[in-house]
């Protein structure tokens, strides 16, 4: 864990990673992509008037700041089948960063508009509200 931040982190690292556990493993590179289905899934941008309003832990992936916005995100993917989202303040620009997945199209469209506007009216979003 403090080589690499599976949220966002550093390519180069990652790749390392995976070489190492493929090697421990015995595991080819097709056995270990037979492993995983990638999900449906969106990353939105919503403008905000200060993105430091929003705070995060545990590698990005979830919102501890502002209180009570992390539990609401939450039962909003909990409606949705292998529904998971998280929302992080950029570290450039004064946006939030919504990104959204689900098993299918519409619900993984549908969950990454709930939190956008969550988000949106929590932080007083500036400009059109993103869809």
């Amino acid at each position: 864990r403090d080589l690499i931040n599976e949220a966002v982190g550093d390519a180069i690292s990652i790749f390392l990673a995976v070489e190492a556990v493929l090697r421990l493993l015995d595991w080819s590179c097709e056995e270990w992509l037979a492993m995983y289905a990638d999900l449906p899934n969106r990353q939105v941008k919503v403008v905000v008037a200060d993105r430091g309003a929003f705070e995060t832990t545990d590698a990005e992936r979830k919102c501890v700041r502002p209180a009570g916005l992390q539990d609401k995100v939450d039962a909003l993917a909990a409606k949705y089948p292998s529904g998971r989202c998280f929302v992080r303040p950029s570290g450039t620009e004064d946006v939030v960063r919504v990104y959204a997945e689900a098993a299918s199209e519409s619900d993984m469209i549908a969950l990454a508009q709930a939190v956008v506007d969550l988000v949106y009216d929590t932080a007083g979003g500036k400009g059109d509200r993103p869809k």
